[in-house]
């Protein structure tokens, strides 16, 4: 095996890290991201491919492509990867959401023409999405260092582990039809990165677009983990009693 296109790779990347002058020192960092530097680096080259390639062609799709043909496309592989939610639920401890699951995904595949339609939320039955990921949460596996892969964004490091037993569960992976797997997978890329063009005015008006998608991602996947009620911060809330002390104190002080 040829070791020296991945040094290569590695050094052009601690390269770009060292001469952006947005990279934290050391002692600044965030506990979460200690790998900064070559993170900022893997987001700098995605960010620049992404400009290129991925961006445009979804900002094309989305202005040619029908509103209701994106949505049945969503649908579509969203539903492919339910059976993967079903068995992460049931994972999880959550039999009801596991069977709730299980019912939209035969709805969908079934009166939904495979998926297109999105029967089971009109008929009041909700998605409850879980991945390997969230199950390796739940199941006590420490998140690790935040890490940024080019062309697959922002993770933690239990995640890299949980990506093998994603794309395995993933039905198109045992698809032998080449021809037409193929066509569904960029289908898949090109409406996700359009249903993503939403989160880029909000990268481009922040003062530091790394920051503000690496604490995005935390926070969401917080969220997701603890289906919608994350535990307290008790930090941020002692912080925030420090602030409204300091903001009381020329108040009283003006009464006296």
């Amino acid at each position: 095996m040829n070791l020296r296109l991945p040094a290569a790779a590695l050094t052009a990347l601690l390269v770009t890290a060292c001469a952006s002058g947005n990279v934290t020192p050391r002692e600044d960092r965030a506990a979460s991201d200690p790998w900064e530097p070559v993170n900022r680096a893997a987001y700098g080259f995605h960010t620049a491919i992404d400009n290129a390639t991925l961006r445009p062609i979804g900002n094309a799709y989305r202005k040619v492509v029908p509103t209701f043909i994106r949505r049945g496309v969503t649908n579509f592989t969203d539903n492919l990867v339910a059976p993967r939610s079903v068995v992460n639920n049931f994972l999880q401890g959550k039999p009801r959401t596991g069977v709730t699951e299980s019912v939209r995904f035969v709805l969908n595949s079934t009166v939904g023409l495979g998926g297109l339609i999105d029967v089971a939320s009109v008929t009041g039955v909700e998605r409850h999405d879980e991945t390997f990921k969230q199950t390796f949460a739940v199941w006590g596996v420490p998140k690790g260092p935040y890490v940024f892969l080019p062309m697959l964004g922002p993770h933690t490091l239990s995640d890299l582990f949980a990506l093998p037993l994603e794309f395995v569960s993933d039905p198109l992976w045992h698809y032998d039809e080449t021809s037409v797997r193929d066509k569904i997978v960029v289908a898949r890329i090109v409406n996700l990165r359009a249903r993503l063009l939403a989160a880029d005015k909000l990268l481009e008006d922040s003062k530091d677009p790394y920051i503000t998608m690496r604490e995005s991602f935390l926070q969401n996947r917080e969220y997701q983990i603890y289906d919608g009620n994350p535990p307290v911060d008790d930090d941020f809330y002692d912080d925030f009693e420090d602030f409204e002390e300091f903001e009381e104190a020329p108040t009283d002080q003006a009464l006296q």
